[in-house]
């Protein structure tokens, strides 16, 4: 009977212990479950692939690249300016390589820059008779424009007139600054311009207006009436 009972005293000890054994593991385990499962991230950190980048370094490196971008551009922009400024400062050697591309001339033979001047600000300018201003103007107005601001000779108005008054000169004679005169319908001389050279003159022309034409188109050549000097042009 002694026995019996101390069997059973003994038994129930191992299972109190047994079960609080488990409890522990079972405390310890939930535990761990807990940790694992709570993520903890430090302000302005960034996770990349290949590596941790601080998100403050990050902006500043984009602002610092953000700078270094506006400066260089600034930089560019001033370098730029700086070309323009030439260009303007070399402003007849530009015009010069314009008109010669125009007349088919080198460019050392245009070297009458007021001309080049006077021609550039009139260029394009339409057409219509009677005109003489910036909106339109016609073929002797522009000659006597040319005439007075560049070569400080006053001629007349019309065509006809400027043709009356001009030296007669053979077309191997022409040089620039001579007065070239053509009949276009009716009068005997009807439309006149300002001789370059290489056979170019410019004048305007009803159907472009302030413009450079040959003297051998095809237009011209059969309505050309002669070629005259007014004392005093070169």
């Amino acid at each position: 009977m002694q026995l019996k009972s101390f069997t059973i005293c003994v038994l129930t000890i191992l299972v109190f212990a047994s079960c609080r054994s488990t409890r522990t593991l079972s405390t310890k385990d939930n535990s761990t479950a807990k940790v694992s499962g709570k993520r903890q991230f430090l302000d302005q950190i960034e996770v990349t692939p290949g590596g941790v980048v601080n998100s403050n370094h990050k902006t500043n490196t984009a602002n610092s690249k953000s700078k270094t971008a506006n400066t260089d551009q600034k930089s560019g922009y001033r370098q730029a300016e700086g070309v323009l400024s030439n260009k303007s400062l070399e402003k007849a050697n530009m015009l010069q390589l314009k008109y010669a591309v125009l007349t088919d001339a080198l460019v050392e033979k245009l070297n009458n820059i007021p001309l080049l001047e006077v021609i550039d600000r009139w260029w394009g300018t339409k057409y219509c008779l009677g005109g003489k201003t910036d909106n339109c103007i016609d073929c002797s107005a522009f000659t006597q424009i040319i005439m007075r601001d560049v070569y400080r000779i006053m001629v007349p108005r019309t065509s006809q007139e400027q043709f009356n008054v001009a030296e007669k000169i053979e077309l191997e004679d022409l040089r620039e600054g001579d007065l070239v005169f053509f009949n276009t319908g009716g009068k005997e001389v009807s439309h006149v311009g300002v001789y370059l050279l290489n056979n170019k003159f410019v004048h305007a022309a009803t159907s472009g207006g302030v413009m450079i034409s040959d003297l051998n188109d095809k237009y011209w050549q059969p309505r050309f009436r002669g070629a005259g000097r007014v004392i005093g042009s070169k």
